[in-house]
């Protein structure tokens, strides 16, 4: 993003086939600007994505969008792929446990 923004989540409304979730993006100079993304009521059905993610999965599309756009996408519709969902799955998964300890001495 090239310059200082605010993503800020608005509403989600439940439809028959999506759940579409609303954002504004403001900058310090201009007029807030809308995006709407939606997720397939599939994707929750099938566990694919948790509905309480359904906003961060959401802002995490819409940053990225910002980013490759110079805060300017030439979309203000987005619909969450499967290879959105995947992505989000991932970088959010938790990290392998470590050992604290180090192994332990075998015994004799």
């Amino acid at each position: 993003m090239t310059r200082e923004i605010l993503v800020q989540f608005v509403k989600f409304q439940a439809k028959a086939s999506v759940r579409e979730y609303v954002f504004t993006v403001k900058e310090a100079s201009g007029d807030p600007r809308e995006f709407t993304l939606a997720i397939s009521n599939e994707a929750f059905n099938a566990r694919r994505v948790r509905y309480q993610d359904g906003p961060d999965v959401c802002s995490a599309k819409l940053r990225q969008e910002l980013a490759a756009y110079g805060n300017y996408p030439p979309d203000t519709h987005y619909l969450i792929t499967d290879v959105d969902l995947e992505d989000y799955r991932t970088s959010h998964a938790p990290r392998s446990a470590r050992q604290s300890f180090g192994k332990l001495r075998e015994e004799r």
